[in-house]
């Protein structure tokens, strides 16, 4: 897409409805790879761009929002998530507080084969959430909105917010990761399954817990807490 039709693009939805509306699976800019971010908006169209986004995230609410979800292809996102939760599921789960943070151009990659279970949730899939089993600690590579590099790994919940988040620029949902036999509404979590981890709801719905995986699940990006996601 030329430079000028994304700034045509940015520029008319600031001047949109507010928060920003989130699109929903289905729509074509949901599974298809983002842009590079280039340079293609000016330094205060970006700054306006990602207050938004921020906004929308907030309004959610969720703990990351890639901007393909709100109909830019860009590989831009923003994480943020305040780990408003109980000692025993910070525990386990290591969801940890993750200040806001700006992901431009990111790209994650595995350190080491530990791998968790978590339920896990996406604003663009209301409604809904499934068990996806990923890596638990990930070293992420990118800039942040000011042109900085970024190299830093990630543990826990906060790895998976990153990996859930740079899947959207590529095009790739939760579901296409998740055990498709845990597949459960919001409601039926919340009833059922909101212990600290998914042995219960594999136990009783029927599909495997990866090794290494156990001991560790919950909402995931994507409900309170999610990351284009609803909290993970």
């Amino acid at each position: 897409m030329p430079t000028t039709n994304l700034s045509e693009l940015v520029d008319e939805l600031l001047s949109g409805t507010r928060p920003l509306p989130i699109i929903a699976a289905g729509v074509p800019v949901l599974r298809q790879p983002a842009l590079p971010y280039e340079g293609q908006l000016a330094t205060d169209q970006l700054d306006r761009l990602l207050a938004a986004m921020r906004e929308a995230m907030h309004s959610a609410p969720g703990v990351g929002l890639a901007a393909p979800q709100i109909g830019v292809p860009l590989r831009l996102a923003v994480i943020e998530d305040p780990a408003e939760v109980t000692a025993e599921v910070r525990e386990v789960r290591g969801r940890v507080p993750q200040p806001y943070r700006v992901l431009v151009n990111p790209a994650y990659e595995p350190v080491g084969d530990g791998r968790a279970a978590f339920f896990e949730g996406c604003l663009s899939i209301p409604g809904w959430q499934a068990v996806v089993s990923r890596p638990d600690r990930i070293r992420l590579r990118g800039q942040d909105e000011t042109g900085r590099e970024l190299d830093e790994e990630f543990t826990g919940w906060p790895a998976r917010i990153v990996q859930h988040e740079t899947d959207h620029l590529d095009g790739v949902l939760y579901l296409d990761l998740a055990e498709t036999r845990s597949l459960s509404s919001a409601q039926a979590v919340s009833d059922y399954w909101s212990q600290p981890t998914p042995a219960a709801a594999a136990h009783s719905l029927g599909f495997p817990l990866r090794a290494g995986a156990d001991a560790e699940t919950g909402p995931g990006p994507g409900a309170t807490g999610a990351t284009g996601t609803t909290a993970p």
